[in-house]
């Protein structure tokens, strides 16, 4: 049994209890504190080997608390940070004023017991190496579902290797923050992520921006050293101006460049992780195949939200989190109609457009439980006829008309694919044909414009 002394700060008195009860049941001395005033109080009668400090509370954040200990030297323990959930900048404040590790709520007894165990062992070691643990927890992408449980396997299976990594997904899929993820998961998370917009690199400036510059017997470093030991990350790769893919290509296959003004090449000491869109292949139009070998060794695919959409709600409560945190918004919560609503929406924009909903529900203000009538408002002119048929939101239309939409858009799909060709459409839809063309008038689609172009 271990006589290391806790102070549990939390103000919800459930769950203050409950920890204080596990942990005397484990062998630990166990101080409570329900709010800031408390603990400060604590820390100053008494020392403790570890403290749990929960980010929300009434009359100061977890963050501010711990920031006062740190500028005072008050405090030199290992600090845990709990809640419902965290955000990088969090996580990044958090780390740098001493935090070794972050614990999610609802919490789990095993994960509670082997965070204080791990802890309380090896806090000095993790002094030594600042910020890996809790910031790689607080990037750890959000959901519960099969398909996320499934991504995050993958990342830890490619992690551990020094390829690059191609990212694929459609646009607002979240494919910088996996690659975040990656990269915190890496043996290079110790190093920077330095992330490049593709079309910021113009034929004018490439060179300069990618491999920097030697000038009056100064070094400017371009994005190849700023990522020196770490990763650099280019955002839709397949943007490259040809001028770039040259430049990019001549440094992997040397392994080498030089800067601007300068004879001496410089090792490249760089992962190469890329993003883009699902139909990026070695075809792609004005993309070099040769570079895109180089890009294509490691592979991840990020689905689109509506792949994983029974994690809806707890995204929700993530950003809402994420959002007061940041900016100081006040809090809102959604009804359980609103919830199950936004579960069976498409999410054309992903979960980029979840996040922008979410933000914009807060601005707003209103009621804290966000209603389903607000959802429907929201919604109402968010997705376009002109939307694949996939991302059309059918259900927030009366039965015959999304049945109408559906058959008017899959019939269309069709058409096209047979070339406009009705004969053929009766065969792959399965109809004949006089009823067939009787179904595409009172539809409204004109078959034979179709079968012009």
């Amino acid at each position: 049994m271990t006589s290391a002394r806790i102070l549990v700060v939390d103000d919800e008195a459930d769950i203050r209890n409950l920890i204080q009860e596990i942990l005397d049941e484990e062998g630990y001395e166990v101080v409570v504190a329900a709010d800031g005033e408390q603990a400060r109080a604590a820390v100053a009668d008494d020392e403790f080997d570890l403290v749990l400090l929960d980010i929300w509370m009434p009359d100061v954040d977890g963050i501010t608390l711990l920031r006062e200990w740190s500028e005072s030297d008050a405090l030199r323990c290992p600090v845990v940070m709990m809640s419902g959930h965290g955000t990088v900048d969090t996580a990044v404040e958090a780390t740098r004023l001493g935090a070794v590790d972050f614990i999610e709520k609802p919490l789990s007894l095993t994960k509670l017991l082997r965070t204080v165990e791990r802890a309380l062992d090896e806090a000095q070691r993790r002094r030594a190496s600042p910020g890996r643990n809790l910031l790689a927890t607080m990037l750890l992408p959000v959901g519960r579902s099969r398909t996320m449980q499934s991504l995050r396997d993958e990342v830890q299976k490619l992690a551990p290797h020094d390829a690059p990594v191609l990212i694929t997904g459609e646009p607002g899929t979240g494919r910088e923050a996996f690659a975040r993820y990656l990269h915190s998961q890496s043996p290079r998370a110790n190093g920077p992520l330095v992330a490049v917009v593709s079309t910021s690199l113009t034929p004018e400036t490439a060179e300069l921006q990618l491999f920097g510059q030697d000038r009056d017997a100064e070094r400017h470093p371009g994005y190849l050293q700023q990522a020196a030991g770490g990763v650099l990350f280019i955002n839709d790769v397949a943007s490259l101006d040809e001028t770039a893919q040259g430049l990019l290509l001549s440094a992997l296959e040397l392994g080498s460049f030089k800067p601007v003004g300068s004879n001496q090449a410089v090792a490249l000491d760089v992962r190469l992780v890329c993003s883009a869109s699902p139909d990026f292949d070695a075809g792609h139009p004005g993309f070099r195949q040769d570079l895109y070998s180089h890009l294509n060794v490691l592979t991840l695919r990020v689905p689109p939200l509506r792949e994983y959409a029974e994690d809806v709600p707890e995204l929700l409560r993530y950003y809402i989190d994420m959002l007061i945190d940041a900016e100081g918004l006040p809090f809102r919560r959604f009804g359980v109609a609103a919830q199950n609503r936004l579960r069976n929406y498409p999410w054309p924009g992903n979960v980029r457009e979840l996040r922008n909903l979410v933000h914009r529900l807060l601005i707003l203000g209103g009621d804290e439980e966000i209603s389903l009538e607000e959802i429907e408002a929201q919604l109402e002119d968010a997705v376009s006829d002109s939307e694949p048929l996939v991302k059309q939101d059918l259900l927030a239309m009366p039965l015959r008309e999304a049945r109408e939409h559906f058959e008017r858009a899959y019939l269309q799909q069709q058409l096209t694919l047979c070339g406009g060709k009705v004969g053929q459409l009766a065969k792959r839809v399965g109809m004949e044909r006089t009823h067939l063309y009787r179904k595409l008038r009172s539809l409204g689609v004109d078959f034979r414009q179709a079968s012009d172009d």
